[in-house]
């Protein structure tokens, strides 16, 4: 058992990235947005400044605030025309730690509704207690409110929780929450700068979780 997890009994993921294979959908979407709003949509640029927050993105790629609210809705659209896959072993695992008695939680900077038909598209909404997306958020991540907001939720003591993410975001949120982070790497394009924010841990791939969470030990209460 690793003694960094041994006290955990609440873990709290990103969607994307972390559950779903979602990258290349989401940046079919941004370039199907930006041809629409008749913008040029620099690759290179994006890959250096893509964060969860979008309008970070919006704005190192010059696309003018009056047309951001715009933008989301035409990413929806075009990103709703498919849905995104779970990552390699994703169910297994999650099935693995529902059973171990783990309570878990969805943090993420997708829309409710959509991050909502991506789970249960899934087969995995009974397995999290809690999905708190970008409506209930009034600071984007890395503010840690939205990790507050879900273990307010849940009743959970901080010191007894975690948060997987994959990008440095996630892990600067979680830090500043006091949680114990979990880095987990993907194929968003600032993944691999996980490492240099320092995760208390850190996955080559989510199934990589069950060595610090073995799914058969008796999961200490939260009370």
């Amino acid at each position: 058992m690793d003694p960094r997890t041994e006290k955990i009994n609440t873990l709290l993921f990103d969607w994307d990235g972390t559950i779903v294979d979602s990258a290349h959908l989401g940046l079919q979407a941004f370039q199907k947005s930006f041809a629409a709003l008749g913008f040029e949509f620099p690759q290179e640029t994006y890959e250096a400044a893509y964060s969860p927050n979008w309008y970070l993105i919006y704005e190192a790629m010059g696309l003018p605030k009056e047309k951001w609210d715009r933008a989301d809705e035409l990413w929806l659209q075009h990103y709703g025309e498919q849905i995104a896959g779970l990552v390699p072993g994703a169910e297994i695992i999650l099935r693995q730690l529902q059973q171990g008695g783990y309570r878990m939680g969805i943090v993420s900077s997708g829309s409710y509704s959509r991050v909502m038909r991506e789970l249960e598209h899934a087969g995995l909404r009974d397995a999290f207690e809690v999905l708190v997306c970008n409506e209930q958020m009034q600071n984007k991540k890395p503010h840690p409110e939205c990790l507050d907001t879900a273990l307010g939720i849940m009743k959970s003591r901080k010191q007894q929780a975690c948060y997987v993410g994959d990008s440095p975001e996630d892990i600067e949120m979680g830090k500043s929450a006091g949680v114990l982070t979990i880095g987990v790497r993907s194929s968003y394009p600032t993944s691999w700068k996980l490492l240099s924010f320092n995760p208390d841990i850190y996955l080559e791939s989510l199934g990589e979780i069950a060595i610090h969470f073995p799914p058969s030990i008796k999961v200490y209460s939260s009370v």
